[in-house]
Protein backbone atom coordinates (compact mmCIF):
# COMPACT_ATOMS: atom_id res chain seq x y z
CA UNK A 1 0.00 0.00 0.00
CA UNK A 2 0.95 3.44 -0.86
CA UNK A 3 0.61 6.18 1.74
CA UNK A 4 0.67 10.08 0.94
CA UNK A 5 -0.19 10.81 4.64
CA UNK A 6 0.51 14.63 4.01
CA UNK A 7 -2.88 14.85 2.05
CA UNK A 8 -4.49 11.83 3.76
CA UNK A 9 -4.78 9.78 0.72
CA UNK A 10 -4.21 5.90 1.12
CA UNK A 11 -3.64 4.16 -1.74
CA UNK A 12 -4.42 -0.15 -1.98
CA UNK A 13 -2.07 -1.74 -4.53
CA UNK A 14 -1.70 -4.89 -6.04
CA UNK A 15 2.09 -5.39 -7.42
CA UNK A 16 3.64 -8.23 -9.56
CA UNK A 17 6.18 -9.32 -7.21
CA UNK A 18 9.21 -9.64 -9.02
CA UNK A 19 8.99 -6.49 -11.13
CA UNK A 20 6.99 -4.63 -8.94
CA UNK A 21 4.53 -3.40 -11.66
CA UNK A 22 1.26 -1.97 -10.25
CA UNK A 23 -1.60 -4.16 -11.59
CA UNK A 24 -4.60 -2.75 -9.71
CA UNK A 25 -5.34 -0.27 -7.24
CA UNK A 26 -8.05 1.66 -5.45
CA UNK A 27 -7.76 5.00 -3.41
CA UNK A 28 -9.53 4.59 -0.02
CA UNK A 29 -10.77 6.35 2.34
CA UNK A 30 -12.65 5.67 5.71
CA UNK A 31 -15.92 6.32 5.07
CA UNK A 32 -15.89 3.17 2.45
CA UNK A 33 -16.54 -0.32 2.52
CA UNK A 34 -14.81 -2.91 5.08
CA UNK A 35 -11.00 -3.81 4.74
CA UNK A 36 -11.83 -7.26 3.27
CA UNK A 37 -14.40 -5.76 0.99
CA UNK A 38 -11.43 -3.50 0.00
CA UNK A 39 -9.29 -5.81 -0.82
CA UNK A 40 -11.61 -8.10 -2.74
CA UNK A 41 -12.21 -5.50 -5.10
CA UNK A 42 -8.68 -4.42 -5.97
CA UNK A 43 -8.07 -8.35 -6.30
CA UNK A 44 -10.97 -8.90 -8.00
CA UNK A 45 -9.26 -10.07 -11.48
CA UNK A 46 -6.78 -12.70 -9.19
CA UNK A 47 -9.80 -13.92 -7.18
CA UNK A 48 -10.45 -17.81 -8.09
CA UNK A 49 -7.21 -18.82 -9.58
CA UNK A 50 -5.49 -20.15 -6.63
CA UNK A 51 -2.86 -17.50 -6.58
CA UNK A 52 -0.55 -16.22 -4.09
CA UNK A 53 -1.10 -13.07 -2.67
CA UNK A 54 1.38 -11.79 -0.03
CA UNK A 55 0.17 -9.14 1.90
CA UNK A 56 1.77 -7.10 5.65
CA UNK A 57 0.23 -6.99 8.89
CA UNK A 58 -2.22 -4.48 8.15
CA UNK A 59 -4.06 -6.61 5.75
CA UNK A 60 -3.96 -9.88 7.17
CA UNK A 61 -6.50 -11.81 10.02
CA UNK A 62 -7.92 -14.99 10.38
CA UNK A 63 -10.74 -14.10 8.94
CA UNK A 64 -9.15 -12.71 6.19
CA UNK A 65 -7.67 -15.53 5.21
CA UNK A 66 -10.67 -17.94 5.72
CA UNK A 67 -12.21 -15.50 3.11
CA UNK A 68 -10.03 -15.76 0.26
CA UNK A 69 -9.48 -19.29 0.86
CA UNK A 70 -13.24 -19.24 -0.41
CA UNK A 71 -12.46 -16.75 -3.18
CA UNK A 72 -9.94 -19.64 -4.06
CA UNK A 73 -6.92 -17.62 -3.55
CA UNK A 74 -4.31 -18.46 -0.90
CA UNK A 75 -2.17 -15.39 0.95
CA UNK A 76 0.65 -14.93 3.27
CA UNK A 77 1.86 -12.32 5.37
CA UNK A 78 2.81 -10.72 8.98
CA UNK A 79 -0.39 -10.82 11.56
CA UNK A 80 -0.41 -8.39 14.41
CA UNK A 81 -1.44 -9.96 17.33
CA UNK A 82 -5.16 -9.27 18.12
CA UNK A 83 -5.52 -10.14 14.55
CA UNK A 84 -6.82 -13.74 15.48
CA UNK A 85 -3.90 -15.49 17.08
CA UNK A 86 -4.52 -18.07 19.52
CA UNK A 87 -3.95 -17.30 22.78
CA UNK A 88 -0.94 -18.99 23.61
CA UNK A 89 0.90 -17.78 20.42
CA UNK A 90 0.06 -14.09 21.62
CA UNK A 91 2.91 -14.77 24.54
CA UNK A 92 4.61 -17.46 23.45
CA UNK A 93 8.48 -17.02 24.53
CA UNK A 94 10.65 -18.03 22.66
CA UNK A 95 14.83 -18.31 22.17
CA UNK A 96 16.60 -17.38 19.09
CA UNK A 97 15.95 -19.38 16.02
CA UNK A 98 12.98 -21.00 18.33
CA UNK A 99 9.69 -21.49 16.15
CA UNK A 100 5.93 -22.49 17.61
CA UNK A 101 2.94 -22.63 15.33
CA UNK A 102 -0.79 -23.94 15.32
CA UNK A 103 -2.72 -24.90 12.25
CA UNK A 104 -6.73 -24.43 11.43
CA UNK A 105 -7.48 -26.37 7.97
CA UNK A 106 -5.48 -24.84 5.10
CA UNK A 107 -4.27 -21.77 7.51
CA UNK A 108 -0.77 -21.77 9.98
CA UNK A 109 -0.23 -19.48 12.31
CA UNK A 110 3.33 -19.21 12.96
CA UNK A 111 5.59 -17.63 15.64
CA UNK A 112 9.43 -17.30 15.16
CA UNK A 113 11.91 -15.68 16.70
CA UNK A 114 14.99 -13.73 15.15
CA UNK A 115 15.90 -10.34 17.04
CA UNK A 116 12.31 -10.49 17.84
CA UNK A 117 9.03 -12.40 17.99
CA UNK A 118 7.88 -12.51 13.79
CA UNK A 119 4.30 -13.91 13.48
CA UNK A 120 3.47 -15.05 10.26
CA UNK A 121 -0.07 -16.46 8.77
CA UNK A 122 -0.23 -18.54 5.60
CA UNK A 123 -2.56 -20.82 3.27
CA UNK A 124 0.60 -21.30 1.40
CA UNK A 125 2.82 -22.75 3.44
CA UNK A 126 3.82 -25.67 5.61
CA UNK A 127 6.09 -24.81 9.39
CA UNK A 128 8.80 -26.36 7.53
CA UNK A 129 12.66 -24.41 8.20
CA UNK A 130 14.55 -23.34 5.04
CA UNK A 131 17.98 -22.15 4.76
CA UNK A 132 19.18 -19.06 3.81
CA UNK A 133 22.86 -18.11 2.45
CA UNK A 134 24.13 -16.79 5.54
CA UNK A 135 25.95 -18.45 8.22
CA UNK A 136 25.89 -17.41 12.12
CA UNK A 137 29.57 -15.53 13.01
CA UNK A 138 29.10 -17.23 16.12
CA UNK A 139 28.33 -20.46 15.69
CA UNK A 140 29.71 -20.73 12.20
CA UNK A 141 25.88 -22.76 11.12
CA UNK A 142 23.25 -21.95 8.38
CA UNK A 143 20.99 -19.75 9.52
CA UNK A 144 17.50 -21.40 9.42
CA UNK A 145 14.29 -19.70 8.96
CA UNK A 146 10.61 -20.28 8.24
CA UNK A 147 10.35 -20.99 4.64
CA UNK A 148 7.17 -18.46 5.23
CA UNK A 149 9.14 -16.29 5.75
CA UNK A 150 11.77 -16.40 3.65
CA UNK A 151 8.85 -16.49 1.07
CA UNK A 152 6.93 -13.42 2.41
CA UNK A 153 10.75 -11.18 2.25
CA UNK A 154 11.19 -12.97 -1.66
CA UNK A 155 7.76 -11.64 -2.58
CA UNK A 156 7.42 -8.39 -0.69
CA UNK A 157 10.22 -7.00 -2.71
CA UNK A 158 7.77 -6.34 -5.92
CA UNK A 159 5.35 -3.85 -3.34
CA UNK A 160 8.93 -2.08 -2.31
CA UNK A 161 9.73 -1.83 -5.88
CA UNK A 162 6.85 -0.33 -6.63
CA UNK A 163 7.53 1.80 -4.02
CA UNK A 164 10.20 3.27 -5.00
CA UNK A 165 9.24 3.94 -8.06
CA UNK A 166 6.51 5.75 -7.00
CA UNK A 167 8.10 8.24 -5.22
CA UNK A 168 10.69 8.92 -8.29
CA UNK A 169 7.28 9.63 -10.01
CA UNK A 170 5.09 11.56 -7.47
CA UNK A 171 1.99 13.19 -8.51
CA UNK A 172 2.22 15.26 -5.99
CA UNK A 173 5.94 16.94 -6.65
CA UNK A 174 6.22 20.02 -7.53
CA UNK A 175 7.21 21.33 -11.13
CA UNK A 176 7.94 23.78 -13.05
CA UNK A 177 6.13 25.38 -15.62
Amino acid sequence: SGKLTKYGILVRMVCESDSGYISNFKIYSAEEDTLIHTMETVLTPHINLWHHVYMDNYYNSVRASEHFLKLKTRTCGTIRVNRGLPADLRVVKLFKGEMSFRRKKDILLQVWKSKKDIRMISTIHSAQFGGTNKVDRKTKQKIMKPVCILDYNKKMKGVDRADQYLSYFSVLRKAKK
